[in-house]
């Protein structure tokens, strides 16, 4: 146990009296026996009920506003002023459903009363009809905008990465596979951009760049025409979206899980996400579209259902809506409809309900059956790399399945490993040039891949070449034929190799990026090349009993299917996810005959993947980011009650004696979002707890419905008598009105000095508390399941301190260090040493180039000043989505003081205080 608590009390002339906290029950079950008594007491019923339901809604819009404005005291001959706060808020899920049942009541008891005055006619049939069928019908429209933005990405997508190569003389708008419809080897109208391969290969490298795009070039290239893909792509993100940047898939858990991040999934992000993406597929950056196709659908829903009263006023709603979207994302990605349910069943939600899956369940449905019906590819696939396998496979080639298992569970810890590595570098001393980043990754990737053959092409048209089966389809580079075997495992090792490098220094870029595909791509490459040598194997031996049971005169070995396997190692190995993987590879081969060794290889790669730690890619992310999240798949024994973890210094609020002027004083500090009630400084009596916006929106109603003077006094005593509410606070008398607006003298405070503001029917009389000694791993699990935003600590009816999600994580960091500090504080040392010399060779050899360009232009180009230039700016953070900084006008994340409610906070790695 902690030493004796310690409570700040804000208070002036306190008056002590015995008042003794309502017995513990559910905030949910004190809501509407509030308002149950209330519709029973002078015949006011239904007054009270439309008020309720008025004043919920009041509240909700102004917690939506409240969060981007600082709360500011009046001036006597100002109506107050607004300053802007940060733009990040955690969701209390115990609130939002107390909330919604009083919704719910109310609606029912106005229908009742509809029925008993004899006015529910037929208007009244349709409304109530609308309403129940409202979530269905906001899911189908959301699922046809998914599908709909999905097909015409993918036929840009296609468009963009083919121009690098050549053009259609018939057409320039169509790609490679459309102008040489039915064909296998192309034909004479796909026509390369020269004869002459040099000449291409710098051609395909303009493209993936954009030589004018090029902003430490542009000096020399002023000739346009060029398509600048990367930088594009990153400066549309830059400029009108930062959060259009990466894959989104963490942020949408942490989303799911409750907290807000305000303009996220805003209609900017959507329609630069959609813009950018084929640009950055198209840029050959090794990055996919499958990730950030879950951003965008979410995005979509998001923006939809928001047009909707029922779901903008609901937060427990819209989370509904946003897990159905992540899976259609996933459907919609790999032609996968119930692979994307168990995908957001399994990776995204924290709290996935039946009702929630039916509603995944028939987004998804709807998403793929537009997608079908636009039919991008004109193949009937719903992907590209959309095969079907119609030989069985034999028991002995478990082991070399078992190879491609540890394969990807290698894969996956190693690229986690760097990854992040790379992710803190770029946090360090690459924020400044997330479009130079960009565009001369878009140039190496261009200038390395470009002579391999498998890394030449998409990454979506890499895989459907490797999962093909030999007998009746395209030979691409001789990938069937005996004779070039050596040659084709050579070179697919050398794709395995570089595309693993150029993942690791490519995801998180400021471009919208994804993993899944480029690591399926790593894992096709690999595992053609086991199949490749185990076909070879096969026929030297054919006699060999380990071969036995393969028929003679038949094809025994199918190279495509260990490709295939390779694929989904990799992707359960980089996301740790099981089940779904599963599923997904099945929905895209339909061979049952395959699901026993699909399983087999995720089985191995999660196990191999566990040895180095639990949770996959966007779990890192999360970490490294520094969002409150608390991740369900770890499993804590810390051995401590929660009076461990809890902030003992709360500022709390007395029942009686408070003035207005300390109470807007109290408001205009950032640091909590919502107070402890007791019932005074000396015996801490818990009364209840009232939230920050709930405070100041009554604060405010307060001020602009009279003249108010600062000495006015408030009380937040609970009601004894639950009675119908007139108004937001209870008028005192005398009461004094406000001026009329536009007047400017002074106010007269003579009589509203005596005024006392009733805060009561806004304090929560029933938080959510426990004792001191509780474990904290239960409290931790109460923060999961049930999506508080603050657990109060008392014994015996007092005050004894508060935990939010960040007091827990803050104490898990606290142990972690304890257990492995000195280790991790010489492996950080070493890690910063070897950044920082990193750093100093790419300045050296940027300072180079820009030396010899300076040289060979006479002194007219010179990229030194540009690059310098760019690095003396202000970090202004347009791009630092990641960073946790605050940027008012993108909608950036600051996480401290969030989650403060009362007590303070804590810090995780990449988070800021202001």
């Amino acid at each position: 146990m902690n030493p004796q608590s310690r409570s700040t009390s804000y208070s002036s002339t306190l008056a002590p009296r015995a008042v003794r906290r309502p017995s513990v029950s559910s905030r949910l079950s004190f809501a509407v026996s509030n308002a149950e008594r209330g519709e029973n007491s002078n015949g006011q019923g239904m007054a009270v009920q439309h008020q309720i339901e008025e004043e919920i809604a009041k509240i909700k819009r102004y917690e939506v506003g409240f969060h981007n404005h600082r709360y500011a005291p009046p001036n006597p001959h100002d109506h107050g002023r607004i300053a802007s706060t940060d733009q990040t808020r955690k969701t209390d899920w115990v609130q939002d459903a107390a909330r919604e049942q009083l919704r719910r009541k109310s609606r029912r008891k106005r229908t009742a009363g509809l029925y008993d005055t004899g006015r529910f006619d037929w208007k009244q049939r349709i409304l109530e009809s609308y309403e129940a069928a409202q979530g269905w019908i906001v899911v189908t429209i959301i699922g046809a905008a998914i599908g709909l933005n999905a097909a015409l990405l993918n036929i840009i997508t296609e468009w963009l990465s083919d121009i690098k190569l050549g053009y259609c003389k018939t057409g320039f708008y169509l790609n490679e596979n459309f102008c040489c419809w039915g064909e296998d080897n192309g034909c004479a109208d796909w026509h390369r951009w020269t004869g002459f391969e040099p000449v291409n290969y710098v051609i395909y490298i303009i493209f993936a760049v954009g030589v004018d795009g090029m902003p430490l070039c542009s000096e020399i290239m002023l000739t346009g025409g060029q398509i600048c893909f990367s930088f594009t792509a990153a400066t549309l993100v830059k400029s009108y979206a930062p959060y259009a940047a990466g894959s989104g898939i963490s942020e949408i858990k942490c989303i799911i899980a409750g907290f807000v991040m305000k303009g996220f999934l805003g209609f900017w992000t959507l329609l630069i996400k959609s813009i950018a993406l084929p640009l950055a597929i198209g840029s050959g950056l090794s990055v996919g579209k499958e990730g950030p196709s879950v951003h965008y659908a979410v995005c979509t829903g998001n923006v939809i259902s928001r047009m909707f009263t029922k779901y903008r006023r609901n937060a427990s709603k819209t989370r509904e809506i946003l897990s159905a979207c992540a899976a259609a994302g996933v459907a919609v990605a790999f032609g996968s409809p119930i692979g994307g349910v168990l995908f957001s069943l399994e990776e995204m939600s924290s709290y996935f309900p039946l009702k929630t899956m039916w509603r995944s369940y028939f987004c998804a449905l709807v998403a793929t059956a537009v997608l079908a019906a636009m039919n991008p590819f004109r193949t009937g696939q719903l992907v590209m790399f959309q095969v079907k396998y119609d030989r069985t496979w034999h028991f002995f080639e478990v082991v070399f399945y078992i190879i491609i298992g540890i394969f990807g569970g290698l894969y996956g810890a190693f690229v986690m490993k760097w990854n992040l590595r790379v992710q803190a570098f770029r946090k360090k001393y690459l924020s400044n040039y997330a479009i130079l980043e960009a565009t001369l990754l878009a140039a190496a990737t261009a200038i390395v891949c470009y002579p391999n053959a498998f890394l030449r092409i998409e990454m979506t048209e890499s895989m459907e070449i490797l999962f093909l089966e030999c007998e009746g389809a395209e030979d691409y580079h001789g990938l069937c034929e005996p004779d070039h075997r050596l040659r084709n495992v050579v070179s697919l090792l050398v794709a395995t190799v570089v595309r693993v490098f150029f993942v690791i220094i490519s995801y998180g870029c400021k471009v919208p990026a994804g993993i899944f595909v480029p690591s399926m791509a790593i894992g096709a490459s690999f595992g053609r090349t086991v199949g490749i040598i185990v076909q070879a194997l096969h026929e030297a031996n054919p006699g060999s009993v380990f071969f036995s049971t393969c028929q003679p005169d038949v094809p025994c070995i199918t190279p495509g299917t260990y490709a295939f396997l390779g694929a989904a190692a990799a992707l359960s190995g980089i996301m740790h996810i099981t089940v779904s993987v599963v599923v997904i590879m099945f929905e895209l081969t339909g061979a049952l005959t395959y699901i026993l060794p699909t399983m087999i290889v995720v089985g191995v790669t999660k196990a191999v993947s566990e040895l180095f730690g639990k949770g996959g890619i966007a779990d890192r992310m999360i970490w490294f980011s520094g969002f409150p999240y608390l991740d369900n798949k770890e499993d804590h024994n810390f051995g401590v009650p929660v009076s461990h973890a809890m902030i003992a210094d709360v500022v709390s609020i007395p029942s009686t004696g408070l003035t207005l002027k300390a109470v807007e004083r109290l408001l205009s500090k950032d640091s909590y979002q919502g107070f402890p009630i007791v019932d005074d400084e000396n015996n801490k009596i818990l009364l209840g707890y009232i939230g920050r916006t709930e405070l100041c929106y009554a604060a405010e109603r307060a001020r602009k419905e009279r003249t108010l003077s600062p000495l006015a006094k408030c009380t937040f005593a609970p009601r004894t008598n639950i009675e119908p509410i007139p108004t937001i606070y209870a008028p005192a008398t005398p009461s004094s009105s406000s001026a009329p607006y536009g007047e400017q003298h002074e106010p007269d405070y003579s009589t509203s000095t005596q005024t006392t503001i009733d805060f009561s029917p806004y304090i929560d009389l029933t938080p959510l508390s426990v004792h001191p000694r509780l474990p904290l791993e239960t409290v931790m699990e109460l923060f999961r399941k049930i999506g508080p935003r603050v657990v109060l600590i008392e014994h015996r009816g007092r005050l004894m301190g508060l935990v939010t999600v960040k007091d827990c994580l803050k104490y898990q960091f606290k142990a972690e260090a304890a257990e492995h500090g000195e280790r991790e504080r010489e492996m950080l040392g070493i890690e910063e040493e070897g950044q920082e010399r990193v750093w100093e060779v790419m300045r050296g050899v940027a300072g180079w180039v820009s030396d010899r360009v300076s040289g060979w232009s006479g002194g007219r180009v010179r990229l030194r000043d540009s690059w310098e230039g760019s690095r003396r700016q202000e970090a202004g953070g347009i791009l630092e989505g990641t960073e946790m900084e605050l940027d008012e006008g993108g909608g950036g994340l600051e996480q401290d003081g969030e989650d403060d409610d009362g007590g303070g906070g804590t810090r995780r790695r990449g988070s800021t205080r202001r």
